[in-house]
Formats: structure tokens, sequence, C-alpha cells
């Protein structure tokens, strides 16, 4: 059930705790397989958490302020804090407007993980503007492999998504 009454989706201490748990979550996945979590090549894991957000727009600002708090430790310094941070935000307000009038759960889990590959050009722009490398090839195949690592590491948290929502109802 999305928030009516608030912008953020957040209107109980419930829905806060919520939001703060999934944060966590994302931080502690993130740091744990910190080896492959940031570059070029990439398979962040915590990013499969991006397909709660079919579910409510909680999930919106919680695994932004997420993204923002793990990429502090990235390698590649404060530009990964703003536009790492800055592709996950319009990636997640994508997801959810393309999703939130969809019926089906698989549809929105499938458009989820499409938006989310898609958006990691962004990726492909930063790191081809930190290189030290020619700026296309090295846009192009960091778009390749870190969009691969999406596609991924979003299609293991859907599929993760969808069985724990059979269980428990993650719309509420």
């Amino acid at each position: 059930m999305n928030s009516k009454t608030n912008v953020l989706g957040i209107d109980s201490v419930l829905d806060l705790t919520k939001a703060a748990v999934v944060a966590a979550l994302y931080i502690v996945l993130t740091m744990v397989f910190a080896a492959v979590s940031y570059g070029p090549v990439q398979f962040r894991f915590s990013e499969g958490l991006n397909n709660l957000v079919v579910f409510n727009k909680r999930y919106i600002v919680a695994i932004t302020l997420a993204c923002f708090i793990t990429n502090i430790m990235s390698p590649n310094g404060a530009i990964d804090m703003v536009v790492g941070t800055f592709e996950t935000l319009i990636n997640l307000v994508t997801i959810y407007l393309v999703t939130k009038h969809m019926k089906s759960l698989v549809a929105k889990l499938v458009a989820s993980v499409l938006i989310g590959t898609f958006y990691m050009f962004i990726i492909g722009f930063e790191i081809a503007i930190i290189g030290h490398a020619a700026f296309w090839p090295t846009f192009w195949g960091t778009y390749l492999t870190a969009g691969i690592g999406e596609f991924v590491t979003m299609t293991i948290g859907a599929v993760v998504v969808y069985l724990i929502n059979m269980r428990y109802d993650l719309a509420k």
C-alpha cells in the first residue's frame, strides 16, 4: 500500500522502521561484498533491494540514503557520492512511476530490472569521466560490465523479493 498522505511514503514509526531496516540491509550487503560493489565491473548485490520500490515508495528514500552512505567508502571518492546517489534516485523514481499502475507483479519486477540496467549508463559516464583513458571505449566498456552486473543482481533480487512477497505482503 502506497501512502496517500505523505510524498515519501513514510507515515508512521512502522513505515520509518521498515525503511531503516532496508537501508541498513543495503549498507551491510554492500560492505560485505565491497570487493565487487564498486568500479567498472561491479556486482552490488544490495541493488537487488531496488525491486522493493514496486511495493512501496518509502524504499526510494531508504535505498537512496543507503547508497549515499555506502558511496562514502567508494574508491571513486566524492564524485561517486554525488553521481552514484543521483543515479540511484533517478532509477528508483523511474521504477516507481513506471510500475505504480501495473497490475502484474512479475511485469513490475521485469520492468524494475530493465530500468535498473538501463540507468547504468550514468555510472558508465561517471567512470569514463574520472578514468584516465579514452572516454568512449571506457564508457561503453563500463556500461556493458556494470549493466551486466546490475542485471544479474537485480534479477536475483527480483526472484528473492517475489518469493518473500508470497509469504509476507511487502506492500504493507
